[in-house]
């Protein structure tokens, strides 16, 4: 009776335990100042539940791990937890990634080969060459769940002069990663947002920038809908850090790629509340990759672990 009585038990707190999920978006190019003042609700939310942190990029300034604040260098330092110096990407063409420094989805499917990984992306190079999907390098990683390459249909999104053509696949990849999040809710994904970073280059600090900062508060609201149906109606507990790639320039707030200040200093949005760490110290982008793996539970090699740059803002 007493060993039925504890299976029941094993039973019943494995049928409780709920099943983690995590979602990380970039939005691309907001400066902290720019999305500090907006009106931004979707985003109030999440930082109600967790915290707003003041976060950077670009490595240390004027050491070995210097990398210059550039979207897929950005990117990729969230992506392996690592600067530039060791992951290799150091501009937007992306030749020569190290893929000997895993990305988070690579250790994730390594350990759980059967769960399954998303990309949602306004940048095909994004899962193609940063993800690797599909390449010798890493193994022949394959991503359950993309959708981008958008930018390459000129007929479904004319390229405009204004760009707004960027913002229409930014609300197609919203509209697809939500789809599918409540659909088939991917263990591990990542969406990638362009139309901010094109306004911010175009008109700086600005009414535009403000206006693509709210477009893109609706869309945070729309993700998180759909993660919300998730929660309440499969059981599933879901982690999700919003976060950008770099600032902007302090003199015309259109240009990034130095070390100045203003291009280093990006922010961090997460739905639960962090640990110590993350108060008592300014976060970077490199804490991303650890604290995923913490919340996913995944068990670390040695090799990667020790080349990891940032530390997880979660506790165990």
């Amino acid at each position: 009776m007493v060993r039925i009585v504890i299976v029941l038990i094993c039973l019943v707190q494995f049928a409780s335990a709920q099943n983690k999920k995590v979602l990380f978006v970039i939005a691309d190019g907001i400066p902290a100042s720019e999305l500090e003042k907006a009106h931004k609700p979707g985003f109030n939310t999440i930082i109600d539940k967790g915290a707003y942190l003041p976060c950077y990029v670009g490595g240390e300034k004027g050491g070995i791990t210097q990398s210059p604040t550039i979207s897929a260098v950005g990117y990729n330092s969230l992506l392996t937890g690592t600067w530039a110096n060791k992951h290799g990407v150091v501009d937007n063409a992306i030749k020569n990634p190290n893929y000997n420094y895993p990305t988070i989805f690579k250790v994730f499917k390594d350990q759980y080969p059967t769960k399954k990984i998303g990309v949602f992306s306004t940048w095909l190079d994004n899962r193609t060459k940063l993800v690797g999907d599909g390449l010798a390098q890493t193994n022949y990683l394959q991503v359950d769940y993309y959708r981008d390459g958008y930018e390459l249909d000129t007929i479904q999104f004319k390229h405009d002069k204004k760009a707004f053509y960027i913002h229409l696949i930014d609300e197609k990849v919203v509209a697809e990663a939500a789809h599918v999040i409540k659909d088939s809710a991917p263990d591990l994904s990542w969406v990638y947002l362009e139309y901010t970073d094109d306004m911010g280059h175009r008109y700086g600090k600005s009414p535009e920038l403000d206006t693509a900062i709210s477009m893109l508060d609706k869309q945070i609201q729309k993700l998180m809908e759909a993660v919300a149906y998730r929660e309440k109606n499969f059981n599933e507990e879901w982690l999700v850090i919003i976060t950008t790639d770099h600032g902007r320039d302090a003199q015309t707030g259109k240009n990034h790629g130095g070390q100045s200040d203003a291009e280093r200093n990006t922010w961090l949005v997460i739905n639960r509340r962090p640990n110590h760490h993350a108060f008592e110290n300014r976060t970077a982008v490199v804490d991303i990759f650890p604290t995923i793996a913490t919340f996913l539970n995944i068990k670390l090699s040695k090799t990667v672990a020790d080349a990891l740059e940032g530390v997880s803002l979660l506790d165990h």
